[in-house]
């Protein structure tokens, strides 16, 4: 397989960890990169070795024949326009979530990439962890016999704590920036979604940032979803800017025969246990299917689009089911601005598991 020669868009924080990976992994090849802040994408290429080529605007960087594929890594409100001219311009495309903010933006790039005959894959893609593919593998065994329902928990505390740009954060709000990992990975493994309903509020409305800097959140810091799909499992997904992560984070998994909990949705080697007398008390370790990687792997769903280029197929976190997981982000705002439940209509066709977790 030829290496995929991947371009940069965006070179904020999370960037770094994405060009650090790409540097250790030989199906890929950093090229380029930009930003629209003057000097970023330059100390992002001096950081990563010097070889990729910063260009001054995204319109250079698409104009660049080596690139086979942009990382989308803007913010999420220039996800959908960005993503749209890298895929006019004949790029593959992975983008960081969401894939866009309305779902009609995101059904019109899933069509685009296939009039283009072009791979679309978007974050989050963390179901391709380690762990996560091992508790995949353990509920598709029947472990814990037929899932009924699913409680899952991103709280990730006030993020202007720590956050160089938390605006970018609290103006899409927690649900949008960190419940999106969990609802991905179980409608993943799962099915769609068909049903929502949801309660949103503010808990703390003023806050400061890091450099001293008063504001207002104008999106609710919890929101709590129930989600059912379409197999049945009915989901209950909080997410928060104002409680911490603690102990209440990940997903517990409930069947005919036991639950199933995963400590984290995000790093690949996140602690996995199993109980199949209903005590929490009485949960045992599950032992992995292979050693894991430490932490979140930003550069595996990039080999998996690098795969899914050769193999001309769908990479397995893919632009329709991240398409699908917008919809039901809308149908949690409207649910919880309107009350009442809010179907929700489209699908996808489920990714297959890592070869190796089989």
């Amino acid at each position: 397989m030829a290496q995929l020669r991947l371009g940069i868009v965006g070179c904020g924080d999370i960037a770094r960890r994405y060009a650090a990976r790409i540097g250790e992994l030989d199906a890929l090849e950093l090229v380029a990169a930009t930003d629209v802040v003057a000097g970023r994408a330059e100390e992002l290429v001096a950081e990563s070795g010097g070889v990729a080529v910063a260009h001054p605007s995204l319109e250079a960087l698409l104009d660049d024949e080596r690139v086979d594929a942009v990382v989308n890594l803007t913010s999420a409100d220039a996800h959908a326009a960005v993503t749209a001219a890298a895929l006019e311009a004949g790029k593959h495309v992975h983008t960081e979530k969401p894939l866009a903010l309305r779902y009609e933006e995101a059904r019109r790039l899933v069509d685009l990439a296939s009039a283009r005959g072009l791979c679309l894959g978007a974050a989050p893609a963390t179901l391709l962890g380690d762990a996560q593919q091992t508790a995949w593998k353990v509920l598709r065994e029947g472990a814990i016999g037929r899932v009924r329902v699913a409680y899952a928990e991103a709280n990730w505390g006030r993020v202007e704590s720590w956050h160089p740009a938390p605006l970018t954060l609290h103006s899409v709000g927690a649900m949008v920036d960190v419940g999106v990992y969990p609802l991905a990975i179980l409608t993943a493994i799962f099915g769609p979604a068909r049903r929502v309903v949801s309660y949103a509020t503010t808990v703390e409305p003023d806050r400061v940032a890091r450099d001293g800097t008063a504001f207002r959140l104008e999106t609710p810091d919890l929101t709590v979803a129930v989600v059912e799909l379409e197999t049945g499992v009915v989901v209950r997904l909080t997410a928060s800017f104002y409680v911490g992560p603690g102990i209440h984070r990940g997903i517990e998994l409930h069947g005919d025969g036991g639950m199933l909990w995963l400590a984290s949705w995000a790093e690949s080697n996140a602690r996995l246990q199993i109980t199949n007398d209903f005590n929490g008390d009485n949960y045992r370790p599950v032992p992995l299917v292979r050693e894991p990687y430490a932490g979140i792997d930003w550069g595996r769903a990039l080999v998996d689009l690098a795969e899914a280029v050769a193999e001309r197929r769908a990479p397995r976190a893919g632009g329709e089911h991240a398409a699908h997981v917008v919809e039901v982000l809308g149908a949690i705002e409207e649910s919880a601005a309107r009350g009442g439940p809010v179907d929700v209509r489209s699908g996808f066709d489920p990714p297959p598991p890592m070869e190796w977790a089989l």
